[in-house]
């Protein structure tokens, strides 16, 4: 997959990442820790980016996607790493006494949040280069 295609799946994976975040925070009633809103920061804007990219038809936008999933990938690797105790700090819960992303009732699908917001950078980046690689030069 490259080109258009790949760019629109990296605009999905953006836009449902963040839409589920929004359900968690608003619906669920569940406040981000500061990682969280971190993580935020950077895939927020990925969702606006790359659908303005796909209305105008620019397919160089996937280079914006790259950098952001990079940046936002980061702080999610660092997040699991707390949440997995391979880093030896203690992690912040999201809130002193409402549910919490570090919680192990908060999985879904079986996936902590922090991972899955890993998962979610990975393949907005993964998808953003592709959309970057010409299709017409392809074997």
């Amino acid at each position: 997959m490259t080109g258009e295609p790949a760019l629109i799946g990296a605009w999905v994976v953006a836009l449902c990442a963040s839409l589920a975040v929004l359900f968690i925070g608003e619906v669920l009633g569940q406040m981000p820790c500061l990682l969280c809103w971190y993580q935020r920061v950077f895939m927020f804007p990925l969702a606006i980016i790359l659908g303005l990219g796909l209305w105008w038809g620019d397919t160089r936008i996937g280079r914006y996607g790259v950098l952001l999933s990079l940046g936002g990938g980061a702080i999610a690797l660092w997040h699991v790493g707390l949440y997995a105790g391979i880093i030896p700090e203690p992690i912040q819960p999201c809130t002193a006494t409402g549910p919490s992303c570090t919680d192990d009732n908060q999985l879904i699908v079986g996936v902590p949040i922090p991972l899955l917001s890993l998962l979610a950078f990975a393949l907005t980046a993964t998808l953003s280069a592709l959309s970057l690689k010409d299709p017409g030069h392809e074997p």
